[in-house]
């Protein structure tokens, strides 16, 4: 179920069509609403609304409509509104064309009867109706004081975190490790050594075992705890063991992280927010309905949990912390 979308807006002018005005909510995850194209000119007149029952072509006598054209617009991929209108719509409207005469002959087939195909209509409207419902619901509460609010309480409000520069190379066993130790104390090259042994061959391979700057929450706790305890150029003297296995650790530099401006997170603000309110909006429905849990016979399950409350599959989940580099198997 997608949130995410970018609005094209289709409207009137030169006798019928003019143009693709784009406004899009954000760029991923964001339910989005229709607004108003700017006036090019302040001293034109205003342009008459466009009538989305305007007939553009027929197929069997079936109407496609200006109110067509604008829905179908709103799945134009990036690349197509950098097009004319006047090269766009009519592409639009010779594939609605196209997509009508396929209609009617799978019609004519009688398609729409076989089970599997009646199925795939059922979810696609169910789908369609969810995405209307969670949209109408979520994007109201994505304001620019909401956003701004969020900002204050998650970004502006938080003590600046430290974040530490570091490579790695990490081996298999305890005995390895302490012998890239060994070669590391006597002036090896520690980028070659990375390339060369690690098994870490994402951060290994290209980058010298490098794993650039990272917080505390983002690798596993007794990788950050040691690389948090060390001075910047210092090497670790004994392994450290993780579920990777067996590290050693060069610190490169610490700081304390600035705090990012408004603007710079707004975007996952806008995220953040989304799934905020859909995870409430999911809850909300599932209090006002009667859920029943079956096990494998097909019996209801007394004294279950409730299933958690899920938002549509496409809505991004937040990540969680990483093992360095590619590290997890």
């Amino acid at each position: 179920m997608r949130l995410s979308r970018s609005l094209l807006l289709c409207t009137a002018l030169m006798g019928g069509i003019s143009s693709l005005a784009t406004h899009a909510m954000a760029a991923d995850a964001k339910p989005a609403t229709p607004a108003a194209a700017p006036s090019a000119n302040a001293a034109a007149p205003a342009a008459p609304a466009a009538d989305p029952n305007l007939v553009l072509a027929t197929v069997n006598d079936q109407k496609i409509t200006l109110g067509d054209v604008q829905r179908a617009a709103l799945t134009l991929p990036p690349e197509a509104r950098q097009l004319q209108p006047s090269v766009i719509i009519p592409l639009i409207i010779n594939q609605l064309v196209d997509q009508k005469a396929i209609q009617l002959q799978a019609e004519k087939d009688g398609l729409q009867n076989k089970p599997a195909v009646k199925a795939a209509m059922d979810a696609a409207a169910s789908t369609a109706l969810q995405n209307a419902y969670l949209e109408e619901k979520v994007a109201p509460k994505l304001t620019d004081e909401a956003l701004k609010d969020y900002y204050q309480t998650h970004y502006a409000s938080k003590k600046p975190e430290e974040e530490v520069h570091a490579r790695h190379i990490l081996v298999d066993s305890d005995a390895k490790a302490q012998d890239v130790i060994r070669q590391l104390n006597k002036g090896a090259d520690f980028a070659k050594l990375a390339s060369r042994l690690s098994t870490d061959k994402a951060s290994g391979g290209t980058n010298g075992g490098d794993l650039g700057w990272f917080k505390r929450g983002d690798m596993i706790p007794d990788f950050s705890n040691a690389a948090f305890s060390m001075k910047s150029g210092t090497i670790t003297q004994k392994p450290i063991h993780t579920q990777y296995g067996w590290h050693v650790i060069q610190v490169l530099g610490t700081r304390t992280a600035p705090v990012p401006s408004f603007e710079q997170v707004r975007d996952q603000i806008r995220r953040d927010l989304i799934r905020q309110e859909v995870h409430k909006v999911v809850e909300d429905a599932e209090k006002q309905a009667r859920i029943v849990h079956y096990d494998a016979k097909g019996q209801p399950i007394t004294n279950s949990p409730a299933a958690p409350a899920a938002a549509p599959a496409s809505t991004p989940a937040p990540a969680p912390a990483a093992a360095p580099a590619n590290t997890a198997h």
